[in-house]
């Protein structure tokens, strides 16, 4: 009896923990709600305030296509995305590899001026990047659209901490059966960093599908527009039709959105540092 009254009392006290935790959860699902019942509406619905489905979600899509390149938007934001997430988990993967395992005093001072560069504004960077591929007639290309995002501070801090749980034994092991150190990295460290790279995979996937500013001053070409610049597209005008622009924000949303549920649980693994 006494270990049910104890039960009892425990739940009696998280009954104010789990109104509040519901609560929380509402406001963040809320929006993401918001944004699928929006784009199954029309513009007047959504101007006010509708918050139930309705039925005009064919109608939105219909318009969108007939407005707007979606399937081209949608074809070079996958080709971005894809490029730039696998070149950039090679690279970040190599120097954050390279930095822990032959680290020393040099490297440890390169890394700390490396890890200033977070502190650089992006918006900084944007007149003498676009002066160098505009000489460089990179201007309107993929090559352009991923150079400026393939090597990134954090990625490469990323890889480095995550490195640190690799057991440096297995490297000495491995170097005494005579592999070289690019065997060493793809069949020893690679192998055992699954959920690290599939935690970078969606951040820099995400990255580069959602990156609006610049492909915005790089792609002056309408051929090379993306999903976010399309979206942006949308706004633009005198009337703005809610709706339709909803569905595109849904278009738009939904990779991302799958990529992540896809790999959740090895990106929590990944931020976490685990190892197998």
């Amino acid at each position: 009896m006494t270990e049910k009254k104890n039960k009892s009392a425990i739940q009696r006290r998280l009954i104010p923990t789990y109104i509040f935790l519901i609560i929380v959860s509402f406001i963040s699902v809320f929006p993401l709600y918001w944004m699928i019942s929006a784009a199954t509406n029309t513009s007047t619905d959504v101007s006010r305030g509708r918050i139930l489905p309705g039925g005009y979600l064919a109608t939105n899509f219909k318009n969108l296509l007939a407005q707007q390149p979606l399937w081209r938007a949608l074809g070079n934001s996958f080709l971005y995305a894809i490029l730039t997430t696998v070149v950039c988990l090679f690279i970040c993967s190599i120097a954050g590899y390279g930095f822990e395992v032959y680290h020393d005093k040099a490297k440890d001072k390169l890394f700390s001026i490396l890890l200033l560069a977070m502190m650089v504004p992006q918006v900084a960077t944007m007149i003498p990047l676009f002066q160098m591929f505009s000489k460089a007639k990179l201007l309107n290309s993929a090559v352009g659209f991923i150079l400026p995002m393939i090597s990134t501070p954090f990625m490469i801090m990323m890889f480095r901490q995550n490195a640190r749980a690799f057991p440096v034994d297995i490297i000495e092991a491995a170097r005494i059966d005579g592999l070289n150190e690019v065997q060493i990295f793809f069949r020893m460290f690679f192998p055992t960093m699954r959920s690290t790279y599939a935690a970078a995979g969606v951040i820099a996937f995400m990255n580069a599908w959602n990156a609006y500013l610049w492909p915005k001053v790089i792609m002056t070409d309408n051929n090379s527009i993306t999903m976010p610049m399309l979206i942006a597209n949308l706004i633009t005008g005198y009337v703005t039709d809610y709706g339709m622009l909803m569905c595109g924000v849904l278009f738009c949303s939904i990779p991302t959105m799958v990529v992540f549920f896809v790999l959740q649980k090895q990106f929590a693994e990944g931020i976490t540092g685990a190892v197998k």
